[in-house]
């Protein structure tokens, strides 16, 4: 679903999600944010991927006089362009191939409320003269029809394209950039808020925690903590959010030694995929037992022996025995009792 309202919340729900920070960058532009929310003008919203566009987008509607009025979502770049016009004003029964009944559109579901077009750069120009329409005179008809409608209807618009650059080169209409650009609000990229990723990813790690059922607050060990600092983040807070996630869910032990970046690789950056050791001699002691027994016990050994030997660092004992991250954990997992009461306190 893309269209998303927000009728019935209050101020106070979005407390608990607010975006977290303390960089210079980060307050001016949460400060510049609250003196445009209560104008009743259309707000340009500009950011990488990732930054928080639709996050700032909800605190200026609820910090707006519309607080109270639907706010409500389009993701024009998920619609096929085709498809977009009837998104936004509706259409009439029968304006088209498969159109079986009267629908309303995203501006009529936001009147007296906040309109959020999020990718706007996506909307193909046909689009683009009707809401210059609709933001001007609040007046616009749906698709099959020629019966003027009125709304009242806030826009937000985000965007992470060179809207001027589009517009230069005639795939953005200039009277509609000048229309929603009455205030410009560029969210700064996580890679220039340096002082806030701890303080993300400690707000991130504990909730995991406890959404996972943990009782400890997830530390962060000085190499992690210098692994994070020095990453460039692409992904922005998005990309952040979900590494120490899935750091966190991996990690049983409180204090958080590794970073593995990439979730499509479980080695070490720089590794070869981790290759299973040659087999050995098996030790004296085993051979009397049952083959089901003697396996076991060399399990058990092996398991023990590289946890004691990578300080009980799950993914490098994993590494060291040639598993994947996985395979290892379904091991502990299964000898988890006799391993506690074999390993050292």
């Amino acid at each position: 679903m893309v269209l998303k309202d927000y009728h019935s919340a209050a101020p106070a729900a979005l407390k608990f999600n607010e975006a977290l920070g303390q960089s210079e960058s980060f307050l001016d532009f949460q400060q510049r944010l609250s003196q445009v929310a209560p104008i009743e003008r259309p707000v340009l919203i500009v950011g990488e991927r990732g930054t928080g566009k639709e996050l700032a987008a909800t605190r200026l509607h609820f910090l707006s006089s519309r607080w109270q009025g639907p706010l409500v979502a389009l993701n024009c770049a998920v619609l096929n362009p085709s498809l977009i016009e009837s998104e936004l004003f509706g259409h009439e029964k029968g304006a088209y191939s498969g159109a079986d009944r009267q629908r309303r559109g995203r501006f009529e579901a936001a009147d007296r409320g906040t309109l959020f077009l999020d990718e706007i750069g996506a909307i193909p120009l046909e689009a683009q003269a009707k809401i210059l329409r609709a933001v001007e005179y609040g007046t616009f008809e749906r698709v099959g029809s020629s019966k003027s409608i009125e709304v009242d209807v806030r826009i937000i618009a985000a965007t992470n394209a060179d809207l001027p650059a589009l517009a230069r080169e005639g795939r953005f209409k200039q009277d509609l950039l000048d229309r929603l650009s009455f205030e410009v609000l560029v969210l700064p990229p996580l890679r220039e808020r340096r002082e806030d990723i701890m303080l993300l990813a400690g707000h991130f790690a504990a909730r995991m925690a406890i959404e996972i059922g943990r009782t400890a607050t997830p530390r962060f060990s000085d190499d992690a903590e210098a692994a994070l600092k020095a990453h460039p983040w692409p992904g922005n807070i998005r990309e952040l959010k979900n590494l120490i996630e899935r750091t966190v869910y991996r990690t049983e032990s409180p204090v958080i030694r590794e970073i593995e970046f990439d979730p499509f690789r479980p080695w070490v950056k720089g590794e070869q995929p981790p290759k299973r050791p040659e087999p050995k001699t098996l030790p004296d002691d085993l051979p009397g037992m049952g083959i089901d027994a003697a396996v076991r016990e060399l399990k058990l050994r092996m398991v023990k022996k590289a946890l004691v030997a990578t300080r009980f660092n799950q993914r490098n004992a994993a590494r060291r025995l040639g598993l994947t991250y996985d395979q290892f954990r379904g091991l502990y997992r299964k000898y988890r009792d006799e391993l506690v009461a074999q390993l050292p306190p």
